[in-house]
């Protein structure tokens, strides 16, 4: 099946969809957007985590033929032309980005979560934060991370 899902703002198609196919294998494998990673295909880690319809959701987890007309932003969406969003920003200057495997979906649930709440509390970014699987940095410096966006956001 043909596809069209409007991804980071621009409509993108999809050809020879097998109905099956992941929204994830679609987004790496036939979009060539690589940011958000295959680790677990269950759903546990959170390194695949994208907005479908401005909701975090799973990609591994979404067939990609329910995506016909949504939209959807990815990871490479979340920067502002030449510009790194301050969430993104700030994993790079907290050293919260190790080996990159996890940080797509913990940069979207900040992202998500610097949305709705301008200064989150350590539980509250522990919580929003508990869907993601981290297994190098210890999650202090995450948590950094998101003490420094959530800063720089609120001016």
């Amino acid at each position: 099946m043909r596809i069209t899902i409007t991804v980071n703002g621009n409509p993108i198609e999809a050809d020879d969809v097998w109905e099956g196919e992941s929204l994830l294998f679609v987004l790496r494998e036939r979009m060539a957007l690589p940011g958000s990673k295959n680790a677990c295909e269950q759903g546990e880690c959170g390194s695949c985590t994208v907005y479908l319809d401005g909701v975090p959701a799973c990609a591994c987890l979404v067939a990609a033929g329910q995506c016909q007309g949504r939209e959807v932003r990815t990871v490479e969406g979340l920067h502002d032309g030449d510009q790194l969003h301050p969430v993104q920003q700030a994993f790079l200057d907290t050293g919260a980005v190790q080996c990159g495997f996890c940080t797509p979906g913990l940069l979207v649930a900040t992202h998500d979560l610097l949305g709705r709440t301008e200064r989150p509390s350590d539980g509250e970014i522990r919580e929003a934060l508990a869907g993601n699987l981290c297994r190098c940095t210890g999650y202090e410096k995450i948590l950094d991370a998101v003490r420094l966006a959530a800063d720089r956001l609120a001016g």
